[in-house]
C-alpha cells in the first residue's frame, strides 16, 4: 500500500475534521473546526495527515508542551495529543508512521521525550502505546467538583 504523510496545511481542514470528529465524538463540528484552525496558527501544535491516492486514512496531531508532563525528566515535551487512522487501514505500521513524524517535528522543537495519554479503559489505545514505544509513567485518576455559586 502506497501513501504519504506530510504536515497539515489549511486546505486539508475539511478532510481532516471529517477524521477528527471520528475521534473525538463528543465535538461539535464547529468546535472541532475552530480547534483544528487554532492548530494551523499555532507554532506549538501541528497535524500530520496520511493519504492514500488523494484519501485521507489518518493523522496525528501534536503539540509542544513546557508545563509538568507526567513521568517526563526534561521539559519542553513533544504531547501526543490524538492520533486516528481509519478502521480499514490499522494495523499497517501507518499510526507508527504517524508518531514518528510527529517525533521528528517534536525534536525539531527542542524535545527529548513524548507524551500521550488515553483513558482508563481503552485497552486497543494502550496496547498501541505500547506497541510503538511508549512505556507506562504511572496511573491516575482526574476529579472535577462544581463549587455551588
Amino acid at each position: 500500500m502506497e501513501y504519504i504523510i506530510r504536515q497539515v496545511m489549511e486546505n486539508d481542514l475539511e478532510e481532516w475534521l471529517k477524521l477528527g470528529l471520528k475521534l473525538w465524538t463528543e465535538e461539535t463540528e464547529n468546535e472541532m473546526r475552530q480547534i483544528f484552525l487554532d492548530i494551523l496558527l499555532s507554532e506549538k501544535e501541528n497535524t500530520f495527515i496520511c493519504e492514500n491516492v488523494n484519501k485521507y486514512i489518518g493523522f496525528v496531531n501534536v503539540s509542544i508542551r513546557s508545563d509538568y508532563v507526567e513521568g517526563s525528566n526534561s521539559t519542553p515535551v513533544g504531547y501526543i495529543e490524538g492520533i486516528y487512522v481509519e478502521e480499514n487501514y490499522r494495523k499497517k505500521g501507518i499510526a507508527n508512521h504517524l508518531i514518528k513524524a510527529a517525533e521528528k517535528w517534536a525534536k525539531e522543537k527542542g524535545c527529548k521525550q513524548m507524551g500521550s495519554d488515553i483513558e482508563y479503559d481503552n485497552t486497543v489505545s494502550y496496547d498501541f502505546h505500547k506497541k510503538v514505544g511508549f512505556n507506562e509513567a504511572g496511573r491516575i485518576i482526574c476529579f472535577i467538583k462544581d463549587i455551588e455559586e
